[in-house]
């Protein structure tokens, strides 16, 4: 059914779709932390939005409308694994490329420091950090694809970036402790 009314899909708005990926892939893997469970929401989102491309209303954010589609399969996704249990993806470490070893250890071990970080937040904090910081949305932008009120972002991006900080920050704390 999605490659009839992709056939018959307005050509100005296939072009919005598919300007719209990289940004909607980046979303969609920020809410699930992983580069392969975001690729497949990603896809999951798209095809939705495909099929059902008579339910967006013209004049209203194309853009918007998809974010909520992919929240929306997250959420369901979620509610799923609540069901059947998390599954557990075991890390395999990276070779590491040539260079000054100690600045990539230590910049990868900020960076994983923060990707622990956001994983650790709960999913209402999680996608308003990744709506706002990474997908660069204003907070009415934000509160309209979340469906949340302006002052609801407000808190839980600040609630975010402050449980990301006091993460951080910890090991520093521990360090000057002892």
């Amino acid at each position: 059914m999605a490659n009839l009314q992709t056939a018959s899909l307005d050509p100005v708005i296939r072009q919005r779709i598919i300007a719209f990926v990289p940004r909607l892939r980046r979303f969609c893997r920020g809410l699930t932390r992983s580069q392969d469970e975001g690729d497949d929401l990603l896809q999951a989102t798209v095809e939705r939005a495909l099929s059902r491309i008579s339910q967006w209303q013209p004049g209203t954010a194309l853009e918007s409308w998809m974010f909520r589609i992919a929240r929306n399969l997250q959420i369901n996704a979620y509610r799923a694994a609540a069901v059947r249990g998390v599954v557990v993806d075991i890390d395999t470490a990276d070779e590491v490329r040539a260079g000054d070893l100690d600045a990539e250890l230590e910049q990868r071990s900020e960076l994983a420091a923060v990707e622990r970080a956001m994983a650790a937040l709960p999913l209402e904090q999680r996608e308003v950090l990744v709506t706002v910081v990474l997908e660069g949305c204003s907070y009415a932008e934000a509160a309209d694809i979340l469906e949340i009120p302006i002052g609801t972002v407000m808190s839980r991006l600040a609630r975010a970036r402050g449980a990301i900080r006091t993460f951080i920050d910890r090991p520093a704390a521990l360090e000057t402790a002892l």
